[in-house]
């Protein structure tokens, strides 16, 4: 088969991100904090809830779990470039780490 019969496309045939995807750390937050206000709606059975609790529980608590995962990933990648950083620092002083002292 020539090089010219061969199609050759950058696309790697992905799913679209899902909704949550780039909402940052701060909406992350702010998901969290609606989350808790959606149940605190619910626990008050103000208008609007649906007729069985348990599913405006389970509602807020999604929108609750998809806050913290993000904002713990948004943490622990903080941790790791710090972590990084002082790496790079101890080896460009000529540091080892605890192992040289």
């Amino acid at each position: 088969m020539a090089d010219k019969d061969v199609a050759h496309t950058d696309e790697r045939g992905y799913a679209p991100e899902p909704w949550w995807a780039g909402v940052g750390t701060w909406g992350a937050v702010a998901m969290i904090v609606f989350g808790g206000f959606l149940a605190a709606w619910v626990f008050l059975r103000l208008p609007g809830t649906p007729p069985e609790p348990a599913y405006g529980y389970y509602g807020a608590s999604k929108v609750i779990a998809i806050g913290l995962v993000i904002v713990g990933g948004t943490l622990l990648g903080r941790r790791r470039t710090r972590a990084a950083a002082t790496e790079q620092t101890d080896r460009r002083e000529g540091r080892d780490g605890p192992q040289s002292r």
